[in-house]
């Protein structure tokens, strides 16, 4: 008799990739915050492809972990993934949703920046609190290497934004 297998769907696969948080930013996933960019099949071997935030990121070999955990539970018996550098990651590739998930968890998204990012980082950053764009400044660096440090003046409230890249 035959054996026949079946190959986990386009969509089954891009559903899975969808479950995995960022490991940094668990409310936002890999796939909304624009690091995977392709899941193709070579032969029997799945190959899905990421850019990291940052060329050095601590965490691309945990994504890259999660990644194949993920898929091998999904019935994709080979993984691959692919570190992609370029074009590096930008911001731009972020959804409506990621943002939206940052700013209700307290972080200020990046601003939407079409390649121009001196003019967005001089522009005054929205409070992800209340709104107030009255903020300033207090660290080019959070607590991860991807996020700066504001305070709102009018709420007091400290808070990071994901830097625009």
């Amino acid at each position: 008799m035959m054996q026949v297998s079946v190959r986990t769907s386009e969509d089954e696969i891009w559903a899975a990739l969808a479950e995995l948080p960022d490991p940094e930013m668990p409310v936002v996933n890999l796939v909304e915050l624009g690091i995977v960019r392709a899941a193709a099949w070579h032969g029997e071997t799945l190959a899905v492809t990421i850019t990291p935030t940052f060329a050095a990121c601590p965490a691309y070999e945990v994504i890259g972990s999660s990644i194949r955990q993920r898929l091998q539970a999904a019935g994709v018996a080979q993984v691959e993934v692919r570190v992609q550098h370029s074009p590096a990651w930008t911001t731009e590739w972020m959804t409506a949703a990621a943002r939206s998930k940052l700013q209700a968890a307290g972080l200020a998204p990046p601003p939407r920046h079409e390649g121009n990012l001196i003019q967005v980082l001089m522009e005054p950053v929205a409070c992800p609190r209340c709104g107030s764009h009255n903020t300033t400044l207090q660290n080019n660096f959070g607590t991860t290497p991807c996020r700066m440090i504001y305070t709102c003046v009018d709420c007091k409230e400290p808070f990071e934004m994901f830097k625009p890249l």
